[in-house]
């Protein structure tokens, strides 16, 4: 098994249509994505002093983070019309072995920056809402 080159790591954004079409958010640099579950607990006096976890159950989410130069280009510019909005769109994140997750995200936090004789930059969270599946 090799190892997989972060570059492949790719934070894409849906267009709205049906079916969805996604664009990649360009000029990313480093891509981070959590996938979280909060556990059900469901020990009892038979359970021999061991915890025992419901399996299946609890809430699980999924969290992106990325950050890039900024380049102008119309996915950067959907991603900040939804921050400001607050609204939800779909993303989907593509490895580079071809695995593919997809789902609804909300712009938890969009930050830009810049130095006077450097590039603008910017970073970004995202936050699942509902299923986010393999495609």
């Amino acid at each position: 098994m090799t190892a997989q080159k972060g570059a492949a790591f790719l934070l894409k954004i849906g267009d709205g249509g049906t079916p969805v079409t996604y664009e990649t958010v360009a000029g990313l640099r480093t891509t981070n994505m959590t996938i979280n579950g909060d556990t059900v607990v469901v020990t009892h006096k038979d359970s021999g002093g061991w915890r025992e976890l419901l399996s299946g159950a609890g809430t699980r989410s999924v969290s992106v983070s990325a950050s890039g130069i900024f380049l102008g280009s119309d996915a950067e510019n959907a991603i900040r019309t939804h921050a400001l909005s607050g609204t939800l769109d779909d993303y989907e994140l593509s490895f580079e072995d071809g695995a593919k997750m997809h789902g609804a995200f909300l712009v938890q936090r969009l930050d830009y920056s810049g130095d006077f004789n450097g590039e603008r930059t910017y970073s970004l969270k995202l936050e699942s809402s509902g299923a986010v599946v393999p495609s």
